[in-house]
């Protein structure tokens, strides 16, 4: 099948009666946003198929970085602007929110729903199991792990950080520094070497950038005293501001 025809295929278990758009760019826009809003549940042997060779080759026409080319900006510590979804490492970090299911809103701009579009389908699924065995909404500050499906990183580890409504406290602080060490435990937990941190709830969150990224940096610098096998950590940003505060910031440090 060409990409278009895999589209057209995947659009059609999704929603059999709807009428699919002729322009490539247009099906892959509505495959995302029913994807996006399309809750847990199983699908056919052939839809997953379908889905992961288109996936996979979607994230290669983007570009793969392997974070074995990237070099610490201080120690450990790595600085990459890009696009997560496109990282080849140990594991991802994804700010979730506290359900773990994802984004819900077709092609929203937030890094959730772009690690769930791309994984594929068998992430939702599986974090909704995992939430179905815990019974309760994710805690702040806490993380589980997933496997990364159709990604090139091997895990994704979903963290939920504290959402900001008025002036910026303590405890928010605090449970954002948690959300750091409990990703960085599991990392250790799971032999991995390497692991990309996210501008934790910086975004929908509100969190302020620069505190954000003082926490970030402390934290793991932190916490890598005690790691048994995690030698990298690339902090990943997006925006022009976000990789000029981490440089700033990064630099600060002794290497250790």
């Amino acid at each position: 099948m060409t990409q278009a025809e895999q589209l057209d295929f995947l659009i059609r278990e999704l929603m059999p009666d709807i009428n699919i758009p002729a322009n490539t760019a247009a099906k892959w826009r509505l495959f995302r946003s029913l994807v996006n809003m399309r809750l847990a549940g199983s699908v056919s042997e052939k839809f997953l198929q379908v889905q992961d060779d288109f996936l996979q080759n979607k994230i290669k026409s983007k570009g793969v970085t392997d974070t074995d080319d990237l070099k610490p900006l201080n120690g450990k510590l790595c600085l990459w602007q890009g696009d997560i979804t496109t990282l080849k490492i140990d594991a991802i970090v994804n700010a979730a929110n506290s359900q773990l299911t994802g984004c819900y809103y077709p092609c929203h701009g937030c890094i959730d729903n772009a690690i769930h579009t791309f994984a594929g389908v068998q992430l939702r699924n599986k974090c909704a199991e995992i939430m179905q065995k815990q019974g309760f909404p994710e805690p702040t500050g806490q993380a589980k792990i997933t496997p990364a499906y159709n990604l090139p990183s091997r895990y994704i580890l979903h963290t939920v950080g504290p959402i900001i409504r008025g002036k910026l406290t303590a405890h928010d602080c605090e449970m954002l520094a948690s959300c750091y060490r409990s990703c960085l435990k599991l990392a250790n937990a799971y032999k991995l070497q390497s692991i990309a941190f996210c501008c934790i709830s910086t975004g929908e969150f509100h969190f302020p950038r620069r505190q954000a990224a003082e926490i970030a940096v402390k934290t793991v610098q932190d916490s890598l005293f005690q790691s048994v096998s995690v030698q990298k950590v690339v902090f990943n940003v997006f925006t022009d501001e976000d990789r000029k505060i981490y440089e700033k910031i990064i630099s600060m440090y002794d290497k250790r």
